[in-house]
């Protein structure tokens, strides 16, 4: 069991939290959520030991195991794969090169038998002759190839390192697994194999994550990072999100019999706990939600930004032809003889293995960049919008002030005024002052929320977002999502959200560097059940 013990932390500007007491019990998984900076990477931190609370303790039983996810893509570049991913169990990894150095002296004496001996036991009993091949199973089943085992990490594409680090963090089944933004930079299949991974352990799981359909899919408690508190909550993050805005409405009308509030309560209860799931992380979820009260439920602080994107004209017949498009990036064809079509009414999502080619399409598609061959021809009505993924060329004038950077968009002298774009700002949730500040400064999630607030003023009726849940809080990603839900024009867009994908994409092209994949008019989890019925049939009928 990992005990937090009347835990504090505190910066010289700020304090994120105090007074914290928490259990981490084995067969639950914590989602840990917050306003971005609330704390929740450092939290992470101190369990791991990396940071010192400024008051308190952690406690870990003695025999058990800890584990976290590296940060640091780089730091076992002169490893190989295979090593690298044994290193996640760090005593049985220092015994094996103990024993392998003992064995390779050439003066080995009696009293290294017998240091030799003791190491052999302690690897046996740490199933240390299964270690290689458990690691392999492990890479393989997360679609890196044996061919791969034995390279250097140095040698392997950012893509793979990713998942090589997962995997060392999940090696040897810890007793409690620490992980943050366990899903960034994966492929949606190996969010999927992660996901049923961690839905049946049965150890302790804690995880920071911005997605939330990977929160909602594998979290029994939810540690909510709010008040300069950390409260824990029974259910995934839907049920935290849905049960705060249900005490917000109880404390709101306060003039309810006692008897009323429970039965909301109960009916709530009633249908999130009606999970067909028959993993373990549903079944101990069910349980839990079960015996839940009204004193168990609190609002939240939170704040949402207001988004809404309106279009000076609607769209014509006509939306996008895209005719034999190639292109060819530093020497590399990322692009070969795409074609497809989209319809005024389609909100498509571009997905791909490799963001270079999904990155490269969408600048195509803005005119930010030509094609090497192939056209791409829009409708003569189509007034596009485009925020590209990397927003830090857009914000590098240190002259200008978030009120005079996004003055430079607006289109009338109505929207030319103080009270206005402070106003405007001001639902994008920056406050007096802060209007003020150097754009250079801006925070990744600030520069986000200005972005939008650009493109709203912009009243397209195209608009071209390439990952724009990059860099924001579940607040803003939330609002984003729902105004790109309503927003009756066409979206073009790139995410690695798996739920703010299945929300808004009504049609779905996956590219890569052989053209397109495959396409559909559907939302986006039939389309990856479709896909993995078609790799199982090509896997039995290969021709």
């Amino acid at each position: 069991m990992l005990t937090v013990t009347n835990v504090s932390m505190s910066f010289s500007d700020r304090k994120l939290y105090e007074d914290v007491d928490l259990k981490f019990t084995p067969g639950n998984c914590y989602g840990i959520i917050g306003a971005n900076g609330a704390g929740k990477s450092t939290f992470l931190k101190i369990l791991s030991g990396e940071l010192a609370p400024t008051t308190g303790s952690v406690h870990l039983d003695p025999h058990e195991r800890m584990s976290n996810l590296r940060q640091d893509h780089f730091a076992f570049d002169d490893q190989t794969v295979l090593n690298t991913v044994i290193q996640g169990y760090e005593r049985l990894y220092d015994v094996m090169t103990e024993k392998d150095a003992l064995y390779a002296k050439p003066d080995f004496s009696e009293a290294d038998g017998n240091k030799a001996a003791n190491l052999e036991a302690e690897f046996a009993e740490m199933d240390g002759w299964n270690a290689e091949s458990d690691a392999a199973q492990l890479l393989q089943s997360m679609g890196i190839p044996e061919g791969d085992h034995e390279k250097l990490m140095g040698e392997l594409p950012e893509s793979q390192k990713i998942k090589v680090l997962l995997a060392q963090a999940l090696f040897g089944n810890p007793d409690v697994l620490l992980l943050d933004e366990p899903t960034n930079g994966l492929d949606p299949e190996t969010i999927m194999w992660l996901e049923n991974w961690l839905a049946d352990y049965d150890k302790t799981v804690l995880v920071v994550s911005h997605d939330r359909y990977f929160l909602n899919k594998v979290c029994t408690m939810m540690c909510d990072v709010d008040f300069g508190k950390i409260e824990m909550f029974v259910g995934n993050y839907d049920f935290w999100l849905e049960s705060s805005k249900l005490a917000q409405q109880l404390q709101a009308n306060s003039n309810a019999k006692k008897e009323e509030q429970i039965k909301q309560l109960q009916e709530f209860v009633a249908r999130f706990s009606a999970n067909a799931s028959k993993s373990k992380q549903a079944t101990a979820r069910k349980k839990q939600l079960e015996k839940i009260t009204l004193d168990d439920i609190k609002p939240s602080s939170r704040k949402y930004p207001f988004i809404k994107f309106e279009m000076e004209r609607p769209l014509g017949n006509d939306l996008l032809r895209v005719d034999h498009v190639s292109k060819t990036v530093d020497g590399v064809k990322v692009l070969d003889n795409v074609s497809f079509t989209l319809r005024p009414e389609d909100k498509t999502a571009i997905v791909s293995r490799n963001d270079v080619t999904a990155t490269q399409l969408m600048r195509l598609l803005a005119g930010e960049d030509q094609p090497d061959s192939g056209t791409i021809s829009w409708g003569v009505t189509a007034n596009k919008a485009y925020m590209p993924k990397d927003l830090t060329p857009e914000f590098t004038d240190e002259s200008l002030d978030i009120l005079s950077w996004l003055r430079q968009f607006v289109k009338n002298k109505e929207e030319d005024d103080n009270t206005f774009l402070r106003g405007f700002l001001g639902r994008m949730l920056f406050s007096g002052e802060e209007v003020l500040k150097a754009v250079p400064v801006l925070s990744g999630g600030e520069k986000v929320r200005s972005y939008l607030a650009k493109l709203m003023l912009s009243k397209a009726n195209v608009l071209l977002l390439d990952d724009p849940t990059n860099h924001l809080d579940m607040e803003s990603i939330t609002a984003l999502n729902d105004a790109l839900i309503d927003f009756p024009g066409a979206v073009i867009f790139t995410s690695h959200d798996h739920q703010f994908i299945q929300t808004i994409a009504n049609h779905i092209i996956e590219v890569g560097p052989l053209g397109v994949v495959d396409r559909a008019d559907t939302h986006y989890d039939d389309f990856l059940d479709h896909k993995v019925v078609k790799e199982q049939v090509a896997a039995i009928y290969p021709h």
